[in-house]
């Protein structure tokens, strides 16, 4: 059967659907996105040669010291920093998401206090506020207020490199947990909590059987987005000598000269790591979009271009 004879067959529904198709493919607008496709591929051709023949990235040193013990070490500590300082920074956010969700006034306050300082100042100030803090307090000490002191012990014996950097990180970390975990929590519906302690559950009970357990939906996404920027903020910790992934390749530039390749070097491992959890992250965004019947990749699908 020619071409002439199916297109007499179909259906006028069919036709027009084709008809459609053929408009819109010859629509100024899909030229307009052939052509925007076209130059961001020539675009992207020339900034990959430029940064394939480019003598000074070195990529031969860059491969030297993509897995060099140094630099794994510091890859160690980075990862590590990361872990702890997510876990004391959610822990210690919930419990100010909880005091600034109390009817009391007095933790409500306290908790907005702590909130408001920690994210008001740079991260980089607190790590080096705690890593000097002998300077302002030479001994820490136990001791009943206006009382006897129960032990004690130098600042700079308990202050090293990494509890510096593991304060710094997780305290800082807590303030914005904190505002996450609050939203998510205040975007359960107060009436699941009314009729829990109406059938003679505590309001701690209906927080944990209930509420936490749905406020999970609108937590643990944008926590994602917090264990990646805690990854890249893990870097600042080489100003007080922390020997992580930063640190390392400085002490290797230092020694080398090869400055622009051990940069590269950790670019590339950033972006590896980084990768890694948005591809988690995106996997965790789909499961919890199921309970509303919507899937973010389709919804960035369905994005124009």
């Amino acid at each position: 059967m020619t071409g002439a004879a199916h297109a007499l067959a179909a259906s006028p529904e069919v036709l027009q659907l084709r008809l459609r198709d053929v408009a819109q493919a010859r629509s100024p607008h899909n030229i307009g996105r052939w052509i925007a496709w076209g130059v961001t591929l020539l675009l992207a051709a020339d900034v990959a040669w430029i940064f394939a023949t480019n003598k000074g990235f070195e990529w031969h040193v860059v491969a030297q010291w993509f897995t060099g013990a140094a630099i794994l070490r510091g890859l160690s500590v980075t990862l590590g920093l990361t872990v702890v300082a997510m876990v004391l920074g959610t822990a210690l956010g919930l419990l100010l998401a909880i005091g600034r969700l109390s009817d009391n006034r007095l933790p409500r306050q306290l908790a907005g206090l702590y909130i408001w300082v920690f994210r008001g100042t740079p991260l980089m100030v607190q790590l080096i506020f705690w890593y000097n803090l002998s300077t302002l307090f030479p001994t820490l000490s136990l001791a009943l207020p206006f009382g006897p002191v129960l032990a004690s012990w130098k600042t700079n014996d308990l202050i090293t490199p990494l509890t510096a950097a593991i304060a710094g990180l997780a305290l800082n970390e807590a303030a914005y947990m904190a505002e996450i975990i609050r939203a998510g929590l205040i975007s359960v519906d107060s009436r699941q909590t009314e009729t829990a302690q109406a059938f003679g559950m505590t309001r701690g009970r209906a927080l944990r059987r209930i509420v936490i357990p749905q406020a999970m939906r609108a937590i643990v996404p944008p926590t994602g987005n917090q264990l990646i920027s805690m990854i890249k903020a893990t870097s600042l910790v080489s100003v007080i000598a922390m020997g992580d992934l930063l640190y390392s390749v400085q002490a290797v530039y230092n020694r080398t000269f090869e400055v622009i390749p051990l940069l590269m070097v950790a670019v590339l491992w950033y972006l590896l790591i980084t990768s890694l959890l948005s591809v988690g992250q995106s996997a965790i965004e789909r499961y919890y979009a199921r309970s509303d019947g919507t899937r973010p990749a389709d919804r960035a699908d369905e994005a124009p271009l």
